[in-house]
């Protein structure tokens, strides 16, 4: 049995936002190449200890900042390709919000001071809610529909 999907010319907005983000993500693990390089953190060593690095903290947050946005990417890919289904242009401006927000949420944290990462990053928390409502909204559509 084949499946036909239609999507929306807006849709192409969604995939767009996605690609950003994969650029951002490069761009985000490029500076940890830095931050190795700088601070003198080899592989494997995921993040440095402070007894053998005086400069261990200051490597941790720009490994974290980039840490952290690896373990938020699936479900910010998820949310927004499905929530995306129904609501294209308020996915991909809710996505466009994440992603600036996350460079600045990395920004913030490779200062050194952890709680630079939620000045202007903390939207990102706001952005990925709306678009968790987005995907319920897709879902609940899904379900109440009427079949033709």
């Amino acid at each position: 049995m084949a499946v036909s999907i239609e999507f929306a010319k807006e849709y192409g907005y969604v995939v767009l936002v996605l690609v950003a983000y994969a650029f951002l993500n490069f761009w985000m693990s490029f500076q940890v190449g830095k931050a190795r390089r700088k601070y003198k953190v080899f592989y494997p060593t995921m993040y440095a200890i402070e007894s053998e690095n005086k400069d261990a903290k200051l490597f941790n947050c720009v490994q974290r900042g980039h840490q952290n946005s690896l373990e938020m990417m699936p479900m910010f890919f998820v949310m927004l390709l499905l929530g995306g289904l129904q609501h294209p242009t308020i996915a991909a401006g809710l996505g466009v919000l994440y992603t600036v927000a996350r460079f600045f949420y990395f920004k913030g944290y490779a200062t050194g001071v952890p709680d630079n990462r939620l000045k202007i990053g903390g939207l990102n928390f706001l952005a990925v809610f709306g678009l968790i409502i987005c995907t319920a909204s897709f879902g609940i559509n899904l379900l109440i529909r009427e079949t033709l």
